[in-house]
């Protein structure tokens, strides 16, 4: 669907690819799920496995993904339902690659996502990197709402400007531990938290420009989610990092700068 971009600036060319586990929880996907399988099998870059982590959704999926399933995508099973965080911990812990990234069921890669996030993280060195992302509607289609990442960012910083998105995040599991990236038992949020968990470790994160994924949203529930976004992220400061509620004030009032930044 999503063609290789003529501007972008690294590119894999060492034959031994490191192996790279992509973590996709599953619930309620199955309108969505096979597009985003074929999104993966679509990938230029070859040495990957895809963990698919059923968090018992009541709808087709499972139907949806079987004639895929082998060597390379693979299904798990949660036996209580446990939320997007405590799926991906499932399939953090059987993940076998180098690299572990993320990707939910119902977003989107350009085919040569993968190729150019390793290659990026190979020549970094890095422990995690993410990407540009550009907001899609009902069908899959980009409708030119961009988000543009700094190119590196730090704890301090990812407090100010919740701009990492999921399904663009690459760990190196070398320089990194599970321990690391297990997400916290939260709802809403144990993402972000996971991002500020690892950026307590590492010095900084190093974001792509380029835009390799898209973030499926219609226009009603991009709006409806700014509230719950704002409210997620004032939970995050005063429940998670445990900040007063001057603190949390502080960070409060740049995250919600930075996210109208990021829309105008």
């Amino acid at each position: 669907m999503f063609m290789c971009r003529q501007d972008t600036y690294y590119s894999y060319k060492n034959k031994n690819m490191p192996k790279v586990s992509i973590v996709v929880p599953v619930y309620k996907a199955e309108l969505f799920l096979e597009e985003t399988i074929q999104t993966v099998l679509n990938q230029t870059y070859e040495n990957w496995e895809m963990l698919l982590i059923n968090d018992c959704s009541p709808d087709a999926s499972f139907e949806i993904a079987e004639k895929y399933l082998g060597d390379k995508i693979k299904w798990f099973e949660q036996e209580i339902n446990s939320g997007a965080g405590l799926t991906r911990n499932r399939g953090i812990k059987e993940a076998t690659g180098k690299y572990i990234c993320f990707l939910d069921a119902d977003d989107l890669w350009d085919i040569d996502k993968l190729e150019k996030q390793v290659a990026f993280m190979e020549e970094k060195d890095c422990e995690f990197s993410f990407t540009s992302y550009e907001f899609a509607n009902r069908d899959g289609v980009p409708n030119g709402n961009k988000v543009i990442v700094p190119e590196k960012i730090n704890y301090n910083q990812a407090l100010k400007n919740v701009t990492i998105w999921t399904s663009t995040v690459m760990f190196n599991m070398e320089k990194l531990t599970k321990e690391d990236i297990y997400m916290s038992d939260i709802r809403r949020g144990q993402d972000a938290a996971t991002w500020w968990k690892v950026l307590k470790k590492v010095d900084h994160a190093y974001g792509i420009k380029d835009i390799f994924s898209y973030y499926r949203r219609t226009q009603n529930s991009l709006s409806a989610n700014k509230l719950i976004a704002l409210k997620r992220t004032w939970y995050l400061y005063r429940k998670v990092e445990k900040f007063g509620i001057l603190k949390s004030s502080y960070y409060f009032v740049f995250s919600v700068l930075n996210a109208i930044r990021r829309r105008i």
